[in-house]
C-alpha cells in the first residue's frame, strides 16, 4: 500500500489504485473532510457550555471565562448557528457552480473556517460572534462541493467503485466528528475555552495543507466552473449583494446608533430567514411552470418527506443543546470510578453510526432479497417514531433528576443510541429519494433543498428558545416526542397517497 499511495494521478488515470482500491484523489478528500469534521464538531461540542459558562466553580474547580448566558439563549444561538451551516450549503453550491469551481471553493472555504476558528480562540463577545459567522460560512461552502469533487474521481454513476469511495468518504466523516468530542472537547471544557477552539483551528489548518499538497491527485473536472456567469451576470449579482450589505449596514447602524441593539435583533431575523427562506425555494420549484405534471406530482410528494425530515431534525440536533446541557448539569459523570467530560457524549452519534450503518445496509439488503424491506415511505415513518421515542425516553431521567439525584450516564447513552438508529432509517434514504425525485431542472439544487430542512428543523427549535419556550421543560420534551411520533404515524397512515405522487419512484 505504502508504494502504492506514491503513484501519479496519471497512472491512477489509467485504471490502477492506490486508495482501498479508489483513486488517490479520494484520500485527499477523505483526510479534508475528516479533519473538517474534527474541527467542526470539536467546536460544536464547546458551543453551549462555553455560552453558559460565568464566573469559576471554586467547590468543583471548574473554569468560568464563558458568556454566561441563560439555557435558552444559548440553544438558540446553538441552533440558528447549526442552521446557517446547512442554509449556507445553497450559495456554497452556486459559488462551486458559478464562480470558483468545486477545487477553488473548498480551498477558500478551508482558510475562512481556519479563520473563523481562530477568532473563537481569541477571547471578547464581538470577535465570538464574527468566529461563528465564519465557521458557518465556510462550513456551507465546503459541504456543497467536497461531495462533488467525489463523484468526479469516477468514471460517471456506473463506475462500480463509486458508492464504495462515497463509504469510504463517509467514513471520514464519522471518524472526525467521533474523536473531536474526546479532544478538543475535554481541553476546552475541562482546561481552557479558548485553547479548545484553537485545536478546532489546527485542525482545520492540518486539513487545509494537506487539501492544497494532494489537489493534483483530484479529477481535472475539479478546477472547472460548470456554468460561469457572464460579464452581465457578474454585475448584475455584485450590483444586488452591495445594495443589500448596505441595507443591512444601514439598518442595523440606526439600531446600534438609537441605543437599541439588544442579540435578538440579529438572532430573530436569522431564524425567521430560516424558515421563510426553505418554504420560498420550494414554492419557487412548485410554480414553475415549466416542470412537467409528473414531476410536479413528485414535488407534491417531496414536501412530504421534507416536513417530516424538519421534524426529525429539530428533535435531532438538540442533542448537542438540550441533552448536553441534562449530560453536564443532571448526568453522573464517572463510570465505575472512571471520570470523563460531558462533552464525550457528542462522540457517541458519530460512533453509533460506524458501528451500526453496515448492519443496517446489511439488513436492508437482506429484507430486499425477502422481498420484505420496508420502501421509503415507512422508513421516513420509522425514523421519526424512534426519534420521538428518544425524547419519551429522556422524559424518564429528566424526572428523576428533578430533586438533583445525578443520573446515570446509559440513559443518554440510550438516548443517542436511539436517535442514530432513527437517523439510520431516514437520512441516508432521504438523500436518495431528494435525488430520485428531483426534477431535472433542478437536479442539483435539490441537493441543497434537502439540507434546508436541517435549518427549518433548527430555526423552528430556535425560535421557541427566544419566544421563551424552556426546551430543557419535561412538558415541552414530551410535546415534541409526540409531535414526532404523530408525524411519523401520519406519514405512514398516507403512505398509499405519497406513493401514488411518487410516480416510478420506489
Amino acid at each position: 500500500m505504502a508504494s502504492s499511495l506514491t503513484k501519479d494521478s496519471a497512472t491512477i488515470g489509467r485504471g490502477e489504485s492506490a486508495f482501498f482500491g479508489h483513486p488517490r484523489g479520494l484520500a485527499t478528500l477523505f483526510l479534508t473532510e475528516m479533519w473538517e469534521r474534527f474541527s467542526y464538531y470539536g467546536m460544536r461540542a464547546l458551543l453551549v457550555y462555553y455560552l453558559v459558562s460565568g464566573g469559576a466553580d471554586a467547590a468543583t474547580g471548574s473554569q468560568g471565562g464563558g458568556l454566561a448566558m441563560t439555557a435558552a439563549t444559548a440553544t438558540a444561538i446553538y441552533s440558528v448557528y447549526v442552521s446557517m451551516v446547512y442554509l449556507m450549503a445553497m450559495p456554497g453550491g452556486w459559488f462551486g457552480d458559478r464562480v470558483w469551481g468545486a477545487r477553488k471553493t473548498v480551498a477558500i472555504a478551508g482558510a475562512v473556517i481556519m479563520l473563523g476558528h481562530l477568532c473563537l480562540a481569541l477571547p471578547g463577545q464581538a470577535v465570538f460572534f464574527l468566529g461563528l459567522i465564519l465557521v458557518a460560512a465556510g462550513s456551507g461552502l465546503l459541504k456543497a462541493n467536497i461531495s462533488t469533487m467525489v463523484g468526479h474521481l469516477y468514471d460517471g454513476p456506473e463506475d462500480p467503485r463509486r458508492d464504495g469511495g462515497f463509504t469510504i468518504f463517509y467514513i471520514g466523516i464519522n471518524l472526525g466528528a467521533f474523536v473531536a468530542p474526546l479532544v478538543i472537547g475535554t481541553v476546552g471544557k475541562e482546561i481552557n475555552w479558548h485553547l479548545g477552539f484553537g485545536l478546532a483551528a489546527v485542525g482545520m489548518g492540518l486539513g487545509l495543507l494537506q487539501f492544497l499538497l494532494g489537489t493534483r491527485h483530484l479529477s481535472p473536472k475539479s478546477s472547472v466552473v460548470p456554468n460561469p456567469l457572464s460579464p452581465e451576470e457578474r454585475r448584475a449579482v455584485l450590483l444586488k449583494v452591495t445594495g443589500a450589505v448596505l441595507a443591512v449596514a444601514v439598518f442595523y447602524g440606526a439600531v446600534v446608533a438609537l441605543g437599541a441593539f439588544t442579540l435578538n435583533w440579529a438572532l430573530v431575523p436569522l431564524t425567521l430567514a430560516g424558515l421563510v427562506i426553505p418554504v420560498a425555494v420550494l414554492v419557487r420549484i412548485k410554480r414553475d411552470k415549466e416542470l412537467s405534471a409528473g414531476e410536479q406530482s413528485k414535488m407534491n410528494g417531496y414536501i412530504w418527506f421534507f416536513v417530516a425530515a424538519a421534524v426529525f431534525w429539530m428533535i435531532y440536533d438538540q442533542g448537542g443543546s438540550t441533552l448536553s446541557l441534562f449530560a453536564d448539569d443532571k448526568t453522573a459523570g464517572s463510570v465505575f470510578g472512571f471520570a470523563f467530560s460531558a462533552t464525550w457524549y457528542q462522540s457517541l452519534n458519530p460512533l453509533f453510526v460506524m458501528a451500526l450503518a453496515p448492519v443496517f445496509a446489511w439488513l436492508w439488503l437482506w429484507l430486499a432479497r425477502k422481498n420484505q424491506e420496508p420502501n421509503t415511505i415507512v422508513k421516513f415513518a420509522m425514523g421519526l417514531v424512534l426519534v420521538g421515542a428518544s425524547f419519551f425516553v429522556f422524559i424518564v431521567p429528566m424526572a428523576m433528576a428533578g430533586d438533583g439525584t445525578k443520573v446515570s450516564p446509559m440513559w443518554l447513552v440510550s438516548i443517542y443510541m436511539i436517535q442514530t438508529i432513527g437517523e439510520l432509517c431516514l437520512s441516508p434514504v432521504g438523500l436518495s429519494v431528494t435525488t430520485k425525485m428531483a426534477p431535472q431542472k433542478y437536479a442539483s439544487q435539490m441537493m441543497g433543498v434537502w439540507f434546508l430542512a436541517v435549518t427549518a428543523g433548527d430555526c423552528t427549535t430556535g425560535l421557541l428558545s427566544l419566544a421563551g419556550v424552556d426546551l430543557n421543560g419535561t412538558g415541552i420534551i414530551a410535546m415534541e416526542a409526540s409531535l414526532a411520533v404523530v408525524a411519523g404515524l401520519a406519514v405512514y397512515m398516507y403512505r398509499k397517497k405519497v406513493r401514488t405522487m411518487m410516480g416510478n419512484v420506489r
